[in-house]
């Protein structure tokens, strides 16, 4: 059996997977309700890494409680994990400060001005980004704003490197994670030093590499017998959520492409070429896939106020009593393509990138007190979401990028009918869903990257499409419309 972690900001999920017949045995969720996120200022976003730890540890527990299922036939552990967060330790391990997270918008500033300051051609040449809001810019903001903790730290992570950290008691990261940091150099194939020196921050604080498929240490003997797992369980897989997404639906060679609405909301797109957008719309990050022999790189195209929209919108809606996702989704189906003119612009969860790092805000316009109730503000927010990823995805098939079948998983906003048909006709490309999710994605990883599986052909022979959605060519212009509409209404500077 094979242990994924999906370590979320909103939850941590774990999933055990039967190696021989490619099952998810057991999927749970720790905590049931979602993790706070602090926000000491405006525009910051920040998480206690500690707190993440403490969700593995329940969600094992109650693995054990809940199931069957013994611990101790865990062989290998596949680690997935919210991208560019910033995790600082001392020389004991010692967590320095909480997380700046994802949605932290602090650093805009600093990555804006090392672009100006590098030039578009070291920018996107080598790190295929502008540094933007991401952990390197993050790290350039606690160095900068303060100085004495900075000169404490001795290791700089990624949250995935942090849990590997509290398994194994050695801090490494993968090629990957330091692309989504831009502390990668995709033409020398090594770290970015030219990025380092230009910010005077040490080489030395960044962890050793391992694969991001392969072995990358093992489970200290200590921690095995706290969690319940046997002695010298492997570690062997680690990918931030966005790649382990695409991992988990099988999305792993060029112009394959795979889409996830969580918290956040992404369409991502596999290339084997040094892709850039030099208006930093759109992302370019090393594939969990990628190794010397085949390059792949993964295209990222990301809306912060996915699924943040939709449960901010519930909790609204239920200050008189319990309102649910399905009820909400119920009261969608109702109202008509368009929402009769309503829309909802979700960007309230900090910088976007597809708007080159603007805070624009949430915005709902054009209420009409004597057309519009409650179904239409539903409606109008699930449209919202579809139309900011089908701005990016316009963004990603303008650099190249082209795609016919998308790939999802049956969870989050693709609960919705309502969604996912719009998500179909609004992109023109035909869904395809499948029984699965980040953490069994990350078991999964865990068993190819431990030598179960042979092959990745063979990991994902157990993995079925459970549905397919086709774009709906009868009501294809009403939807054109509804996103010319939305489009028009865009309070972009």
């Amino acid at each position: 059996m094979f242990l994924g972690l999906d370590i979320g900001s909103s939850s941590t999920k774990l999933a055990v997977l039967d190696g021989e017949s490619g099952r998810t045995l057991a999927a749970v969720a720790y905590p049931d309700t979602e993790l706070e996120i602090s926000s000491p200022q405006a525009g910051f976003a920040e998480q206690d890494p500690d707190t993440w730890w403490h969700c593995v540890e329940q969600g094992l527990a109650k693995i054990a409680a809940t199931t069957d299922i013994d611990l101790k036939h865990i062989e290998a552990i596949g680690i997935s994990y919210q991208m560019h967060g910033l995790v600082l330790v001392d020389d004991q391990q010692q967590v320095l400060r909480p997380s700046i997270i994802w949605c932290d918008s602090r650093a805009v500033p600093y990555g804006d001005a090392a672009l100006t300051e590098l030039g578009d051609d070291y920018c996107f040449g080598h790190l295929l980004n502008s540094p933007g809001n991401f952990t390197a810019a993050k790290l350039r903001w606690v160095q900068e704003n303060q100085p004495k903790l900075f000169t404490r730290i001795d290791k700089v992570m990624l949250p995935g490197d942090y849990i590997a950290m509290r398994l194994s008691g050695q801090v490494t990261t993968t090629a990957s994670g330091l692309s989504e940091g831009t502390f990668w150099d995709y033409r020398e194939r090594a770290p970015a030093q030219t990025l380092l020196d230009h910010w005077q921050i040490p080489a030395a604080l960044l962890p050793a590499r391992v694969p991001n498929i392969g072995e990358q240490g093992v489970v200290s003997d200590a921690v095995a017998a706290q969690l319940g797992l046997k002695s010298g369980v492997k570690i062997s897989y680690r990918a931030g959520d966005q790649p382990n997404n695409a991992f988990s639906l099988n999305v792993r060679e060029p112009g394959e492409v795979a889409a996830t609405a969580g918290t956040s909301g992404v369409i991502y797109g596999v290339t084997e070429h040094n892709v850039a957008d030099r208006q930093s719309r759109v992302n370019t990050f090393v594939h969990v896939t990628d190794s010397e022999a085949q390059r792949r790189n993964g295209v990222l195209v990301c809306v912060n106020g996915t699924g943040r929209l939709y449960s901010w919108l519930r909790k609204m809606l239920a200050t008189g009593g319990e309102v649910s996702y399905p009820l909400l989704n119920e009261l969608a189906a109702k109202v008509p393509i368009g929402s009769e003119g309503l829309v909802f612009h979700p960007f309230g969860n900090g910088a976007e990138r597809i708007f080159q790092n603007q805070n624009l805000g949430a915005h709902i316009r054009h209420i009409d007190f004597n057309r519009h109730g409650l179904g239409h503000m539903v409606r109008a927010a699930q449209e919202g979401i579809v139309f900011a990823l089908n701005q990016g995805f316009d963004v990603l098939k303008s650099i190249g990028g082209s795609c016919e079948v998308i790939k999802v998983a049956k969870g989050n906003m693709f609960l919705s009918d309502v969604f996912a048909h719009t998500f179909a006709s609004t992109t023109q490309a035909a869904i395809e869903i499948y029984d699965t999710d980040g953490a069994a994605g990350a078991a999964r990883g865990a068993a190819l990257g431990s030598a179960y599986y042979a092959s990745a052909n063979e990991a994902f022979a157990g993995l079925k499409c459970i549905d397919v959605i086709e774009p709906d060519a009868a009501q294809a212009e009403q939807y054109q419309a509804a996103y010319q509409h939305w489009q028009e209404q865009l309070p972009v500077a």
